[in-house]
């Protein structure tokens, strides 16, 4: 699929004395966001794509905002930008994360600490959700350092950016399969997969997954998704049927307040709690299914 011709430009920062209690680039995320970057006197932007606005006046994306945020005041800046230069935007300001004792996660312009033994993601924001920017992929990215082992088979569901399917590779995973139904962040997974030299063992698919199709992949030793709450627990029956026994499921894109609920349906087809992972306002959280 073609890029699209531009995309809409949306700056946003709380107004002054408002309390950040730094929920503003989930927000943009959450709003359709492709990845998010802090600029200088407390601005936020991200990007969307052409196709996926149905406004570009700032007075609507405010509202939209004002509704994930503490009360008081935002202000919001819109404007069109070629797709050639937005990669260019981000450029500016990012830096490589650690996220764990070995886990590094960078972006390809930058030259990162690394230290040996460390593991090294090299993601640049791109046309797909994950590169470290959002508390959800930060917390599936520390559950999957604490999960993998040698020779696991994993799977992504709901891959985006491919970052995690790369980070299980990295993490020493025999064979990893991530499915995007998203057909533009495609391309952007196989990149990141081949930039980090594990596309010999990251399959990147396009599909919209159900429980159906999830049963029809066999079993794995882990799962991780990292998708909206509502889908997540539609999935479950088919994540359960994914994971062997004794296996593990990484669960995330679930706001702090709804978590006790996810759990709770998750321990209703079989899963056992293991670990949470507490990133801002996201929780994200790792299951175990009963067996050896």
């Amino acid at each position: 699929m073609s890029s699209p011709a531009r995309w809409l430009v949306i700056r946003a920062r709380l107004a002054s004395g408002v309390v950040d209690d730094g929920r503003l680039p989930d927000a943009l995320i959450d709003l359709g966001g492709r990845a998010v970057q802090m600029e200088d006197e407390g601005w936020w932007v991200t990007h969307l794509a052409e196709a996926a606005v149905d406004t570009d006046r700032a007075d609507l994306w405010r509202d939209r905002l004002s509704g994930y945020l503490p009360p008081g005041g935002i202000e919001v800046e819109c404007s069109w930008q070629d797709h050639e230069d937005w990669a260019e935007l981000w450029k500016r300001g990012l830096e490589p994360r650690r996220l764990t004792d070995r886990l590094v996660v960078t972006p390809s312009w930058c030259t990162s600490e690394a230290g040996p033994g460390d593991v090294v993601i090299t993601v640049d924001p791109g046309m797909a959700f994950g590169n470290a920017e959002h508390g959800t992929t930060r917390g599936c990215l520390r559950l999957l350092d604490e999960a993998v082992r040698p020779g696991d088979r994993v799977l992504d569901v709901g891959a985006g950016s491919g970052i995690l399917a790369i980070a299980a590779a990295l993490f020493g995973a025999s064979e990893v399969w991530a499915l995007e139904a998203d057909p533009l962040a495609i391309p952007t997974a196989i990149m990141n997969a081949e930039a980090n030299q594990v596309a010999d063992r990251v399959t990147v698919v396009e599909e919209t997954s159900t429980v159906a199709s999830l049963r029809r992949r066999g079993r794995f030793d882990g799962v991780v998704a990292n998708i909206q709450r509502a889908i997540l627990e539609g999935l479950l029956p088919g994540l359960r049927a994914t994971v062997r026994p004794g296996g593990w499921l990484i669960l995330s894109g679930v706001p702090a307040e709804e978590w006790d609920a996810m759990a709770a349906s998750a321990r209703t087809v079989g899963f056992i709690p293991d670990a949470v992972d507490a990133d801002g306002e996201w929780r994200s959280g790792r299951f175990r299914a009963p067996g050896p």
